[in-house]
């Protein structure tokens, strides 16, 4: 077997022949799952004012984000090809306006037999998106940033909690 061919078969969401496939998780004990992932919206001096003051005409742009960011996480199965449906028991979505920055933090759990890091990190990217969508119109200078998986617990691979750099 060449080494192209062995790496592609350790990815689990592809099949020996290299074809894309659900993984099945048929045999896995269900556990209680959770995965926090973060998003920042930097965003325009103008933009920002705005959303303190609430004045953004389509409505309260950190309140909207946050319900995309739940309901994303909810749809996620539907966005992306090979995830599975979970029945997810627990959505936070925290969106907050920190100087010129939207902070968003996604918290998801579930007891099930799969992880919910996608569904974590649809809800951060989502939220995201939402506050583009809401500012595009006053900041054409939007731009997001630092989707990533902070935390995971429960599953076979174990805990995860990510570690950052410092930086000099």
């Amino acid at each position: 077997m060449n080494k192209s061919v062995r790496k592609i078969s350790q990815l689990t969401h592809v099949n020996p022949a290299g074809l894309p496939t659900m993984v099945s998780v048929a045999d896995k004990p269900i556990t209680r799952r959770t995965a926090v992932a973060t998003a920042t919206v930097h965003l325009n001096r103008d933009l920002a004012a705005a959303i303190k003051k609430n004045s953004i005409r389509k409505g309260r742009v950190l309140e909207v984000a946050r319900l995309a960011g739940i309901q994303a996480a909810k749809k996620t199965a539907e966005l992306i090809p090979l995830c599975h449906p979970i029945p997810l028991e627990s959505v936070e979505v925290d969106v907050h306006l920190r100087g010129r920055q939207v902070r968003i933090r996604a918290a998801v759990s579930a007891t099930w037999k799969t992880g919910v890091e996608m569904e974590a990190l649809t809800a951060a990217t989502v939220a995201a998106l939402t506050v583009y969508d809401m500012g595009k119109a006053i900041d054409r200078t939007i731009r997001i940033d630092a989707v990533e998986l902070v935390e995971k617990t429960g599953g076979a691979r174990g805990d995860y909690f990510l570690r950052r750099r410092k930086t000099p």
